[in-house]
């Protein structure tokens, strides 16, 4: 079985891959500071829970935005799984045709996310990934990967607003019943929601404006912690898939395997 890996700046998912079926799921907190050891020991005691012995395990992929952790994960693959991990990088076959300035610089997570939407859902494209960051990424009509959008996240502009005044409190990030606020929580949970509702809304108009696209034929798909949240909220049709990265890392994985 495979075991994908996606490492992001809030969580790490894991998926349990046969041929193309997930059979497992689990997310659980990114800690820079956790050890190999402390790594290895969560792993297979995920695996554990759900029955599978390590040595089911016959292949590793992994993608992350997190530099520093890449220190330590394939360490965890070869100790604990005795696998060289494939990772998401230079020299990985992803069918996707990168039309950027410079295409290293685009995140593993934005491409694995583009190479699941092209294959499972057609182009044009917005894959859209609402987590510690939103991003936005467009995949034109012949399927090349031609750019994106990237700002701060649901969370860090909460916190940011919560850090930078003096009275405003941390808050749950939720939509309200209504708009218009009648005291400081509920304010400001509608500026932050309903702000980002509104934002993306107007991106994904504005995308469709400068490619010269019909967003009766743009598949709009959503993944990220905030997804639910915000793109069921959306005046547009997004499809929400909270486990694209890991579709996209089994699709990356098939294309390279020997």
């Amino acid at each position: 079985m495979l075991l994908a890996i996606n490492i992001g700046n809030s969580n790490i998912d894991l998926g349990l891959y046969q041929d193309l079926s997930l059979i497992h799921h689990w997310c659980v907190s990114m800690d820079p500071n956790k050890t190999v050891d402390e790594y290895g020991l969560l792993f297979t005691q995920l695996l554990a829970s759900e029955a599978v012995e390590v040595d089911q395990v016959s292949a590793i992929i992994l993608s992350s935005v997190v530099p520093n952790i890449m220190d330590t994960m394939p360490i965890v693959c070869q100790k604990f799984f005795k696998q060289s991990p494939m990772i998401v990088g230079a020299g990985v076959k992803t069918g996707l045709n990168i039309r950027y300035d410079d295409p290293k610089e685009v995140g593993a997570d934005r491409i694995v996310n583009a190479v699941a939407v092209k294959e499972n859902y057609g182009t044009p494209a917005i894959v859209m990934d609402m987590g510690t960051a939103f991003t936005f990424d467009v995949i034109d009509v012949k399927g090349d990967y031609v750019g994106g959008l990237i700002s701060p996240g649901i969370k860090i502009t909460a916190d940011s607003l919560v850090a930078s005044t003096s009275k405003l409190p941390k808050i749950e990030i939720k939509h309200p019943r209504h708009l218009i606020g009648k005291n400081t929580v509920q304010a400001m949970q509608s500026g932050l929601v309903n702000g980002y509702i509104g934002m993306v809304d107007y991106i994904i108009k504005a995308i469709v404006k400068e490619m010269d696209l019909s967003i009766d034929q743009t598949n709009l798909v959503a993944t990220g912690n905030y997804a639910k949240l915000i793109a069921n909220l959306s005046d547009y049709p997004i499809e929400i898939n909270p486990l694209l990265t890991l579709e996209g890392l089994c699709l990356i994985y098939q294309r390279n395997k020997a």
